[in-house]
């Protein structure tokens, strides 16, 4: 199978499993789109590895949806399937030590699962500054400061995606601070 064969199946499989999920915010976006943003963020930062994007695209499927380990194993192979779980948080944990969990394992991951993390914290930090949320300023800033603290533990990999991360990141602080509570 080609890669432009495999990529579509995966970006298919992608909205099956998060075709009722909305992203949270007034305007409850499919919750598909935040993957595809993921990938792209890659690819803009030049990254173009198939299995790295075949994972990007999957990243949320294990944490978020009822898919198995073994169903993506047998779709998309064992390469693409331990990127995803690398990234995937266990969700019977409560969110603070998922939170906690992510920063101390940030600087384990492996340089492809480093790069999706980096990407998945950049297009979740532009959400939150783009997208309206009934969230405090001191809670988005809360965010920016945690997604911050992963990204240090993992950057290094890609320096436009580096740059891309630091940007967004500091376009969001001064967006935030300019919001009323």
């Amino acid at each position: 199978m080609n890669h432009i064969t495999k990529f579509v199946e995966a970006m298919e499989f992608a909205a099956e499993k998060h075709k009722f999920q909305r992203r949270k915010g007034y305007l409850k976006i499919p919750y598909v789109n935040h993957p595809v943003k993921v990938c792209k963020i890659l690819v803009d930062c030049g990254e173009s590895e198939i299995n790295l994007l075949l994972a990007a695209i999957l990243h949320d499927t294990i944490e978020d949806t009822d898919t198995t380990k073994e169903e993506l194993i047998d779709r998309f192979g064992t390469e693409v399937t331990n990127l995803i779980l690398e990234v995937s948080d266990d969700m019977d944990l409560d969110e603070s030590t998922r939170k906690r969990l992510q920063v101390i394992n940030a600087s384990k991951l492996s340089p492809y699962a480093s790069l999706i993390r980096i990407a998945d914290k950049i297009a979740n930090v532009n959400d939150i500054q783009k997208y309206p949320l009934n969230w405090a300023k001191s809670r988005k800033l809360k965010y920016v400061d945690w997604a911050t603290n992963v990204y240090n533990n993992c950057k290094g990999k890609n320096a436009q995606l580096d740059k891309t991360f630091e940007e967004i990141c500091n376009e969001a602080r001064k967006a935030i601070g300019r919001q009323e509570d």
